[in-house]
């Protein structure tokens, strides 16, 4: 996965709250294993009507949306079932960071091994960022922090290893993998 150091963008607002994986990306939509093409499924109940015109209402089909790499979303993002895809069809839609004040657990974790930045804030800045979609922030991987544009820092919270994962562009396996010299050392060590 590419290494992920800042992400400077507009935002894009979704306030719904508990929005689960299956809204994200529709089940039926799962019909393969690479992580590329789901883009365009992307919250595909929302994003179109039943005959697949897009809905001019929905956030992502907004003018403002077009560009837009960081997603503020409503409490509690990523529940339901644990496909991974969800992870997969944000970042494959250009979406690099989502901003939320809760994320369900294995959609937080799908979204780290991936590279996509699952960044919780306080309430009082979330609340801003949804009452004020489209505006320009910073978000600084290295010292967790994320600026506004009146250069307010909010600092949020990263593992550090999630953080040193992001920073270097490796997920777990290829962490693992990097070390595949020392634990051959390791391995065939006299005892």
């Amino acid at each position: 996965m590419p290494a992920v150091k800042t992400i400077r963008s507009r935002t894009v607002a979704l306030p719904a709250t508990n929005i689960d994986t299956d809204q994200i990306i529709p089940a039926r939509f799962l019909t393969s294993t690479s992580k590329s093409g789901f883009g365009k499924h992307l919250f595909a109940d929302w994003r179109y009507d039943g005959a697949g015109n897009p809905n001019a209402d929905f956030a992502l089909n907004q003018p403002a949306a077009a560009g837009a790499h960081i997603l503020v979303a409503g409490r509690n993002i990523g529940c339901g079932s644990s496909r991974e895809h969800a992870a997969w069809a944000l970042l494959d839609f250009g979406i690099q960071a989502v901003i939320s004040t809760e994320f369900a657990d294995i959609f937080r974790t799908n979204s780290l091994k991936n590279g996509l930045l699952p960044l919780v804030v306080d309430e009082p800045t979330h609340a801003w960022l949804l009452a004020n979609p489209g505006v320009e922030v910073s978000i600084d991987v290295e010292s967790t922090t994320l600026t506004l544009p009146n250069g307010t820092v909010v600092k949020f919270p990263l593992e550090g290893f999630a953080r040193f994962c992001l920073l270097n562009g490796v997920d777990e396996l290829g962490y693992l993998l990097s070390q595949s010299a020392a634990i051959s050392t390791y391995e065939h060590k006299p005892r």
